[in-house]
């Protein structure tokens, strides 16, 4: 049974790959995330996932988007709840679109290693998105692995990031002076 397995960054899915690739799953790895900012961050997410990706001889798959604009604007509020629930249903109907159209069995996320995620609110938009276009949506709960996860990611030398990725997360991180000279 082959799974998309969209990734938000290296770190994240290490515990993931980790299981599903022990089990002898056959998938593919997903990068959607146009919520991550600023562009430098953005592109150092990829790079280690892609270094993940290597690690554990998994195909990448990467689909463009970088949306600072979109996000700062507060645009999608007239459409949404929360920042969270509009992010979360933009990534999850490009991963199950794709799912879709491309023959996957199924698709899932390693949004769901973090202990810091809205797991019910990422459930449920992945269910809406499954029955959108008719593809399956395997709920797993990663997050006993979270901590495995991170040190695996140590050993490996990914960069570890102290934010979700978007703009207010960065602006709301206690690490923000750290990360925006760590950019310079």
């Amino acid at each position: 049974m082959s799974m998309l397995l969209h990734a938000c960054c290296g770190p994240c899915s290490m515990y993931p790959l980790h299981l599903l690739t022990e089990g002898g799953r056959d998938l593919d790895v997903l990068w959607y995330n146009p919520n991550i900012h600023p562009e430098f961050e953005w592109k150092r997410r990829l790079e280690n996932l892609h270094i993940a990706c290597d690690n554990y001889n998994v195909k990448l798959i990467e689909i463009e988007g970088f949306e600072e604009e979109y996000w700062r604007s507060g645009e999608y509020l007239k459409d949404y709840p929360s920042r969270c629930a509009m992010c979360y249903d933009k990534r999850m109907d490009v991963v199950a679109r794709y799912a879709a159209e491309n023959g996957y069995d199924s698709f899932c996320t390693t949004l769901f290693v973090s202990p810091y995620q809205q797991h019910e609110l990422i459930k449920s938009t992945c269910e809406a998105k499954a029955d959108k276009y008719d593809v399956a949506f395997e709920y797993m709960d990663f997050r006993p692995g979270f901590r495995e996860g991170q040190n695996m990611a140590r050993e490996i030398g990914l960069y570890r990031q102290k934010y979700c990725g978007c703009c207010f997360s960065l602006d709301e991180s206690e690490f923000k002076d750290k990360i925006l000279k760590s950019m310079l």
